[in-house]
Order: structure tokens, then sequence, then C-alpha cells
């Protein structure tokens, strides 16, 4: 836009309406090329039309009070510009300067007086609006006005952020003080229904409900919690993930507005790379909850070719063994002190809510993943998860290789490969023995060797060298990976793949929700659709609703199993390869290179009656290291017996792992623990325990005399001190 340089080049403009605002008129550039601003002219006897039309904006209704003014007498000077002011008034919103919100600044004090008539009605009101604009009535031209805008974006923080009024999720106005307690767990439930598209009077009810519980049933609390509620919609409706058409200036906007939420930022430069770390509260409580002495996995490099920064989820498992997302990393660096720079600031907030948090493993899923960062900021042992490996594996045999039979002969194969590590073989041969007989199937053999061949032996040695993780493990962190695939790969937003703050958004408006959704139904029971959902979610719980009596094998050679449907006896499901990793069933889920409910369902069987099949690799890979452990040297006896303490323990925990699943309840277990007697406690008359425990009756008074006696003696020394 042209600037201009002098007021008379200005046109007058005295719009129709009785109250107009700054959108009916036409701003003009005034000033120079190193300063200047958004300048309008109107008739000074319309400028109460215009600051009248100002407030009443629907979107932020607020009034303006005058921050600062200054006024001169006619004649008093005796040469000027054509800009010079006879009087001057700058108008501020009444949500402005200062900011008594949280992280607020507050102004010093002024040197001057203030219009406290038109405050917001109370100082709490104030949110750092900086929305202000200045009038000039022209000392030259006294009929005329010069309306400055230094900043037209309407309403907003230093931040860029709507700061008060109906799009203002924190906006405090002049009813505050009637607004019920709203907890951060109804917000978050209200939010997350509004996201999932449930009906609004469905919400409206519950939201309601809710509120009652804290501030009881009366027709103000319904009527705020109702306009509550129309608020939220309103906001999650209009809210976008472009802030600024800039990425990088929008991500910089979200991280200032959502600081509790970030664990870590460093924004791309020619020495650091991009980092963002994202984790609301309620997953920090998740994954203090679930992850103390627990398990904790990564799904790491998601989105790798398609999204602008890959994204890895940190992972633990819930009280069904579900996969539940507890924090978010974006970042193309995979650097050991880069990852060491995000594991210690996550770590660092959980330990700052509970210092005696720790987990008891954590679950790679990349083989070039960095393993030191790991065990020295987490303070444990590594596992390696299969998954990917698998599901790679099989949907390009699918994808790539059109005859059935060879499909379930290469997939095979592909296990042996694996299988290889504990049985003796060559992992090499066994590979070029593969490659070899299956040479005519040109389409996979390309994408073989060239995605493959050339970090096999680099993926064996960290399966060799690593404790693999189970199927359950494995099912579970496959379910989250095609949940998050199913969300973010949804064909009306593959335009906003290499924006970051689209990733952002879909993830706190879309896949955290959900997840908080399923967890809160299940926590309190209610919801019992969304419940039941939840929990058939896992592949492994589906196996375990199908009976052993569905299962059925080939008695000749035991090449397949047949698994009876529930839904429809006269369906049947064939696995083939049963009692290994790499089984292959016919069913459409496994057909997509998925782990299904009748491989691990056959899978279990195998296990449980003892059949002459191999062992999973998790076992061949536990029963490893317990073997290298007793290959210890006898004459080193130090080594030894550190060895046998550390086996003996996790055999022990092992056993009670597997006791607590096989068992019926928790009180079948409690019943076979050793008997640990204690001296019953007594009790005192202001119900603190009593020093002493189970007194005669005609001993107990002359008890209660020494303490006092003591009493005594303490204020006497008090005194005379």
């Amino acid at each position: 836009m042209e600037i201009i340089e002098s007021i008379e080049d200005i046109r007058l403009q005295n719009p129709p309406e009785e109250e107009f605002t700054s959108a009916h008129l036409t701003w003009t550039k005034y000033g120079t090329s190193e300063h200047h601003d958004d300048v309008a002219l109107i008739p000074y006897d319309r400028v109460d039309s215009f600051i009248i039309g100002e407030c009443s904006i629907a979107e932020c209704p607020t009034r303006f009070h005058i921050e600062k003014g200054k006024k001169r007498d006619r004649g008093s000077l005796t040469s000027y510009e054509n800009d010079e002011y006879l009087e001057y008034r700058l108008y501020w919103c009444s949500f402005g300067p200062e900011n008594y919100g949280e992280g607020g600044e507050i102004l010093p004090s002024r040197r001057y007086r203030i219009n406290t008539r038109n405050r917001a009605a109370r100082p709490q009101s104030m949110r750092g609006c900086t929305c202000h604009f200045i009038v000039k009535r022209l000392y030259a031209r006294p009929s005329a006005a010069l309306l400055i805008y230094n900043d037209r974006r309407q309403h907003v923080n230093k931040s860029g952020f709507v700061c008060h009024g109906p799009l203002d999720r924190d906006a405090i106005g002049p009813g505050a003080k009637t607004v019920p307690y709203i907890c951060d767990e109804i917000q978050q439930q209200t939010m997350a229904l509004i996201y999932l598209g449930i009906p609004e009077e469905n919400i409206l009810q519950n939201h309601i409900e809710s509120v009652q519980r804290y501030c009881g049933s009366n027709s103000k609390v319904t009527m705020s919690a109702s306009e509550y509620v129309r608020k939220m919609g309103l906001i999650i409706r209009r809210s976008t993930h472009e802030l600024d058409l800039d990425d990088q200036v929008s991500i910089k906007l979200w991280v200032e507005k959502n600081k509790k939420s970030t664990f870590i930022y460093q924004d791309a430069s020619d020495t650091d790379s991009f980092i963002l770390g994202i984790q609301t509260e309620w997953q920090l409580q998740q994954m203090i909850r679930f992850g103390h002495h627990s398990l904790m996995a990564a799904d790491s490099t998601f989105g790798i070719k398609k999204l602008k920064y890959p994204l890895c989820t940190l992972l633990v498992f819930d009280s069904r063994h579900h996969a539940l997302p507890v924090a978010w990393v974006i970042t193309r660096s995979f650097a050991k002190q880069d990852v060491s720079k995000w594991m210690k600031a996550l770590v660092d907030r959980a330990r700052s809510v509970d210092s005696a948090w720790n987990i008891n493993g954590f679950m790679i899923d990349d083989a070039a993943a960095e393993v030191d960062p790991i065990r020295e900021i987490f303070c444990c042992p590594v596992l390696f998860s299969l998954w990917r490996v698998r599901r790679s594996w099989l949907r390009n045999v699918i994808k790539k290789c059109y005859n059935i039979e060879v499909q379930r002969e290469m997939f095979k194969r592909l296990g042996r490969i694996v299988y290889s590590i504990w049985g003796g073989v060559d992992s090499v041969d066994v590979m070029e023995e593969f490659i070899q007989d299956f040479v005519d199937q040109t389409s996979f053999m390309k994408y073989f060797k060239a995605c493959w061949v050339p970090k096999i032996e680099m993926w064996l040695t960290t399966m060799r060298s690593l404790p693999l993780a189970s199927q359950e493990a494995c099912g579970a962190i496959e379910g989250y990976h095609l949940k998050l695939k199913h969300i973010l790969y949804d064909d009306s937003h593959l335009g906003s793949l290499q924006r970051v703050d689209w990733l952002v958004h879909k993830l706190n408006t879309e896949l955290h929700p959900s997840y908080w959704f399923d967890r809160y139904a299940d926590d309190i029971d209610s919801f019992q659709s969304v419940k039941a959902d939840y929990i058939a979610s896992s592949s492994w719980h589906r196996a375990s609703q199908i009976p052993e009596s569905a299962v059925i094998f080939d008695d000749k050679d035991r090449l397949f199993a047949k698994v009876i449907s529930q839904k429809d006896p006269s369906q049947t499901h064939i696995v083939w390869n049963p009692g290994s990793d790499f089984s292959l069933c016919d069913c459409s889920w496994s057909l997509q290179g998925n782990l299904c409910k009748h491989v691990i369902k056959v899978n279990m069987v195998c296990s449980n009656n003892g059949r002459d099949n191999q062992p999973s690799m998790s076992f061949q890979s536990f029963r490893s290291i317990i073997l290298s452990l007793w290959q210890k040297p006898m004459d080193d006896s130090v080594a030894l017996d550190q060895s046998l303490a550390w086996a003996n323990q996790m055999l022990n925990q092992v056993q009670r792992s597997v006791e607590l699943d096989s068992s019926n309840g928790v009180s079948n277990i409690v019943k076979k623990l050793p008997l640990k007697w204690t001296a019953k406690k007594g009790r005192t008359s202001i119900g603190h325990p009593s020093s002493v425990l189970g007194l005669p009756a005609h001993l107990k008074r002359s008890s209660r005399s020494v303490p006092m006696k003591r009493n005594g003696q303490k204020k006497r020394l008090t005194m005379l001190s």
C-alpha cells in the first residue's frame, strides 16, 4: 500500500451509519517508510459515533477509557504542521493495557490520572488487551479528527491471541463472581465431547450434572452452564490451526498460548534443530499413574515421508494394557544430544510432580534409535519391539505378491531369518537362501534389497542384543499407530501435511480428546458404548474372548489352524504357520498387515497346550538372557552373585505377573502371602494413635499422666530459657 506523507492528501470520510466501526472506514498508511500508521480522517462531531461502534462489535464487546489526554488552546502555536493536534486523546480497551491474568504483567504506577468510570467492572477483568487508537483534533482543521490505529487486529494480547469476549476461552467478565466452579476435569470432559461431535443437548445435560456436584442445583448454575457450553462450542467451531500464514510464526504463537502443554520448544536455526514436545496436564497425570514402575514405549518416526517433521509418540500401558499416548515429540533430529535434551525435559517434568517416579523398561521400535540417552536418563533396561518389522514385511508381501500360497511361504521364511538369531545358524545364509528361492518375485525383491538388505545386520544385531517385547505389547503399539494414521491421513487435510501447526491442532483436538474420553468412560464406568468399544480396541483382548474350543489344528502336519468365528459359526479363518510370531491369517484385518486376534489366539493355545511349536521370540530372547547369566565363570564370584541375585529378582517378578494374570482375583493371591503380625494400635480421644498399646483398664489412667507431666516440664524449661 502506498504511504501518504501529507494530511492534505487524505480523504475525509463520513459513513452514513448512525454508529460505525473501523471496518466501515478506508484506512491509509501515513508517515514515512521507516515509521507509519493506519489513519483515517472523519468529522470531529462523529468521533463519539465511532467510539460507540467500536465498543459494540459482537465478537469483542468492550468499553474504551482515555488512557492519556492533551489539549492546546487555539492560537497558542505561531507555526505548526498539518498533523499538529488541538486535542489529543489515547483511547484504550478497558481490558488493558495491564494484565491481571495468569502470567500477566502489571504496569508501574502512572504519573497521570485515568478515567476510572469507563474501566472494566473489576480489576481482574484486565487481560492485557493491546487494542487502542488515537483521536487527534487537528489544529489546522478543528472540524476534522484524525484517527490513528497502530495495530488494527481486534482485541488481542501481546502474543497475538484474542484475550476477551466470546472467542476467548479464558475470558473473565463482570459476571465472573456468578460463574459456577468448573474444574479442569469438567472443562476437559466438555471440550472432548464437543470435539468428538456429540450433540449439544447431550453435552449440556452432562455438563450441568457435573457442575451441580460442586455448586448445587439452581437456575443461575443451569443458566451459566448453558452459556459456558455454548461459548466453548463457538470457540471450538471457529478455531483454526493457522494462527499465522507463516507456519513457523504460527507454531510460536501456539507455544506462547499453550505453555502448560509444552515441555520443550527449540526453534530451528543454523545450529539447532526444531524440537517441539507436547504434553497436556492430563497426559502428565497418566504418565505418572501408569508409567511408574511399569513400561514406556515409543512409536517413533511416524510420517517421516509425508509430514514436515516426523512425529514420535511416547506411550504407557494403562489398566487394560492399551497403549496410551502421554507425550508427543515433533522433530527431524535423532542426534544423541537432541534426544537427550527432550528426554531430560520430559523426565524432569514428571519428577517435579513425583520425585520418586521411575519406569522399569523402555521399548523402542527402531534399530537406529539412540539407546544411551534412555539408559542414562530413564535409568532402566531397553527392550525392542518387532511390530514395525513384522508389519512392514507383511504389508509388502501381500501388496507385491499376488499368489496366496507364495505369500504364506514368503512370510514364513522371512520369520525364519529372525528366528535364526537363536537357532544356531547364520542369519546371512538364511537370508541369501530366501532371496534365491523367491528370485522370481521381482517386485518384492526389489523392495527388500533396497530397503532391508543394507541394514538387515543392524536390525538383527539389535534384536540379538536387546530383550524382545511380547505380542501383547506389539499389538497395543500397533493399535495406537493405526488410530493415529487414521486421524492424521484424512483426505480432506492432505494439503496441510507440511504444516506443523496443523499437526499440533489435530493431535490436541481429535486424538487427545478421543483417548481422554475412553479413559474417562472406563474410570467412572459410564458411557457404556464408548467403554465397550475402548475395551475391544485391543487385538489381545478380542483374542482372549475366543474360547479354546474354537481353535482346531491340522492333526496331520500342523501346518495351519482353523478358528471358528463367534459371530457366524459357519465361517472359519485359517492361520498358517501357527505358534510363530510370523503367522499369517486369511482375515481382512491380517491381510492389511495387522496383527489380528486369530493369530494371537492360536499362539495362545499353542503356548498353553505345550504343542510341538517353537516358542515365541520374546520367550527365546528371555531364555537367552537367563542362560547368558548362568554361564558366568565360577571363579568370578562377585559377578556370579550379582547375576544370580538379579535373575532371581526378575524370576520372582515374572512368576507374580503370570500368577496374577492367570488367577480369577487378587484375593486368591493375597491368601497365599505370608502373614505379618503387627500390634493393634489404640485410639486416643482426639483420634490420634496412642503410644500405649493394649493396656489394662486400671493402668490407662496412670499412663495418661506421663505425657502430661512431660509437657509441664517442657513449659517450665521454656519459661526459664
